[in-house]
């Protein structure tokens, strides 16, 4: 567990889709400022947010929305360093460590050092067409291989270390993070794995005739994912807008250089209670995140 920060200059960043969150961000940032300290709030896309995280301005981000918002959050913060609490304003809120209705409470405990880093690990994928490399993201939930636009399932041919390890006739491959495991690879039916963990899942969706238990990889190792299709496929990664994919094509995935910084308030037990009390949780709510 790493030693608290003084926090000094904070961005409080909202989704920029939520005008409650946007209004309320600016309240969080008038209440930093009441203890004094610097507080630079807005939509999360804000250049002004994103240059001062770019230039190490801040010492907190504070993200205000759901687990999308965290998301995003996440691929910003996370090759700067920068430590992430987030206040749930969505739906689910898995990644997220406050209430709407306790940050005041919330965040001076936090203010007063009560809390506690949690590292997520993130994943590097490769876009690979014949010897040229045409895209590379680090991703916080997953990376998914799978069909286009038309509903028929796609061959892809999967190694783990630069050894074959089986052939997926299926309408995708989701290849996750422990952080992931909770997302698209549970909705697939994979198995939930602790978030401290550093481990490869590995998931197919609507395997047809072909190998269909989901898979968790050793610590630090590699996947490839060779694609095989005569109709579209795509590439889709922490659920952001597809990439279209051509036979041939392949996808690399490994641990990341970079680390996500989660701030925790509550106990190292959190992620247990969090997760059986959102098991049967089924929200209808038409909100962003």
């Amino acid at each position: 567990m790493a030693s608290p920060i003084t926090f000094e200059h904070i961005a409080v960043a909202a989704h920029p889709k939520m005008p409650n969150a946007i209004l309320e961000a600016g309240k969080i940032a008038a209440f930093l400022r009441a203890q004094g300290l610097q507080a630079t709030c807005g939509p999360m896309n804000t250049p002004e947010l994103v240059e001062g995280v770019q230039a190490g301005t801040f010492d907190l981000w504070i993200a205000l929305g759901g687990d999308g918002t965290m998301l995003r959050s996440g691929h910003l913060c996370a090759p700067y360093g920068l430590p992430i609490v987030g206040i749930n304003m969505g739906n689910v809120g898995f990644l997220t460590s406050i209430k709407q209705e306790t940050w005041p409470h919330s965040l001076t405990k936090m203010l007063q050092g009560h809390y506690w880093l949690e590292p997520r690990m993130m994943l590097c994928a490769e876009h690979h067409r014949g010897e040229q490399c045409l895209g590379a993201w680090d991703i916080l939930n997953e990376a998914m291989v799978g069909r286009g636009y038309f509903m028929r399932p796609v061959r892809l041919v999967t190694y783990a270390d630069g050894h074959l390890l089986t052939t997926y006739v299926a309408d995708g491959l989701i290849a996750a993070t422990p952080t992931g495991s909770t997302a698209y690879a549970l909705a697939a039916g994979g198995p939930v794995l602790p978030p401290d963990l550093r481990n490869i899942l590995l998931v197919p969706v609507a395997a047809h005739l072909s190998f269909d238990r989901p898979i968790v990889l050793a610590e630090g190792s590699s996947v490839t994912i060779l694609v095989h299709t005569d109709h579209t496929a795509a590439l889709s990664l922490d659920g952001q807008a597809p990439i279209d994919l051509l036979d041939g094509d392949r996808i690399e995935v490994h641990a990341s250089q970079f680390t996500v910084q989660f701030v925790r308030l509550q106990d190292m037990g959190y992620f247990y209670r969090n997760l059986t009390s959102r098991m049967n949780l089924n929200s209808l709510r038409d909100k962003p995140s």
